[in-house]
């Protein structure tokens, strides 16, 4: 599969990009990974995906530590980082990115989504907020802040994981405040050790039609 790497700053976090072709993509490709197996019954659309996404995490952690490890698969199908690294994958269209710090206890997490247009952000707008988010996100034109939400909460999740390791919803973590670069979630429950009202700030950058958001604290 053609794959094309580079980086960019972000939040003092350095974001590991691959932009892929996924119709160069050959079932061969996935060859490449030590846990191959584990993918030959998914679509071909989600192989390429995967493989764009250990591309990524393999050159984040490369990075940090000279070798281009790649993560493995968990129980709940989460990334398996190397010992004494925490990182996270997202995918978005064309895009894999990944991020990786040498802090296996920090909460990382990093999402990217295309905006929605205005009849999808309608369709699933209380899906993903409620109307005090609503209006708390009230400065921004209505698809980017359900789509903003939306990407908040599945780095959140993805940042949490590990720690709690189950599944848990977009009404487990509410939006309080949102500034041009960064948004507040407050846990509505007890997820895992933490406790509700557990505040996470996350940053967020919007690039054309995607929108990025990123937890990264150690």
């Amino acid at each position: 599969m053609n794959v094309w790497h580079h980086t960019f700053p972000f939040a003092g976090c350095r974001i590991h990009q691959v932009d892929f072709d996924p119709a160069t993509f050959r079932p061969d490709d996935l060859l490449w990974l030590p846990h191959h197996a584990q993918l030959h019954q998914a679509g071909r659309k989600r192989q390429a995906e995967h493989l764009a996404g250990r591309i990524a995490a393999a050159h984040a952690i490369n990075a940090l530590t000279g070798h281009a490890t790649v993560p493995g698969i968990g129980p709940q199908r989460e990334p398996r980082w190397p010992p004494g690294i925490q990182g996270s994958i997202s995918h978005c269209g064309q895009q894999a990115l990944a991020v990786a710090i040498e802090n296996e206890k920090a909460l990382v997490g990093i999402d990217a989504e295309i905006v929605l247009d205005a009849p999808q952000a309608k369709e699933i707008w209380q899906s993903v907020i409620k109307e005090s988010e609503r209006q708390r996100l009230a400065s921004l034109p209505f698809a980017l802040s359900v789509t903003l939400a939306f990407s908040a909460k599945e780095s959140l999740y993805k940042a949490l994981h590990r720690r709690v390791n189950r599944l848990f919803g977009f009404a487990s973590a509410e939006v309080t405040a949102v500034t041009p670069h960064t948004l507040t979630l407050a846990l509505t429950e007890p997820v895992g050790d933490f406790a509700r009202d557990t505040v996470f700030t996350l940053h967020w950058q919007q690039e054309g039609n995607r929108v990025l958001t990123l937890l990264c604290a150690a």
